[in-house]
């Protein structure tokens, strides 16, 4: 599976959000250098060029951390519906019960489907890496939902194009009728032609 290898250190620069001091947007103070990481955590997860952070390791939704702004947006992977507004729900649900978002900010983003959150901005503790530390435990609690579905489907795939011997006939197996249904042959009329009258 291809993911980055994510290296918490308990001493990171620390910002609003716990942003490198590049992309600070406040002025900090002495920050010592960072420590062997205490957490190591393999993801699907990029960062894009404005610094944000976008993980993808769930089925239904992708959730894009904006460093510079500490927010946390979290957008369908194909089209809104029910399953995707309740992965939304639950994330949020979540991280709300962790301390890392304000509950009362949640709404609906700029994008179609989008729903995003203001994270809680701490001068003690690193928001981004605890947010990404949350998102990830999520994940873990949600992938055997999502894998349940992967293997349904491919089950049932397999049991439509490869099924079991008493789920199945071969042609011939069941003698042919010369009359199926309403499709009489020779009729040269439409069978429902006289449909008008009922």
């Amino acid at each position: 599976m291809p993911g980055a290898d994510i290296h918490i250190t308990e001493d990171e620069p620390q910002g609003p959000f716990g942003m490198p001091p590049a992309q600070q947007a406040l002025p900090m103070g002495n920050q010592s250098p960072p420590k062997e990481p205490i957490v190591s955590l393999e993801m699907k997860i990029r960062k894009t060029l404005a610094g944000d952070v976008m993980i993808s390791d769930h089925a239904d939704v992708d959730i894009v951390l904006m460093v510079k702004l500490g927010k946390i947006i979290v957008f369908p992977k194909e089209e809104l519906n029910d399953i995707v507004y309740g992965a939304q729900n639950r994330l949020f649900r979540s991280l709300s019960k962790k301390g890392i978002i304000v509950p009362e900010s949640i709404q609906g983003g700029n994008v179609y489907g989008s729903m995003e959150v203001q994270m809680i901005a701490s001068e003690e503790y690193n928001t981004i890496n605890l947010a990404i530390i949350n998102i990830s435990k999520w994940i873990d609690e949600e992938r055997p939902y999502f894998e349940f579905g992967d293997k349904y489907e491919e089950m049932t795939a397999d049991r439509f194009t490869d099924p079991e011997d008493e789920e199945s006939t071969e042609l011939g197996e069941v003698p042919h009728d010369e009359e199926k249904g309403t499709l009489r042959p020779g009729y040269n009329y439409g069978p429902y032609w006289q449909n008008y009258t009922y």
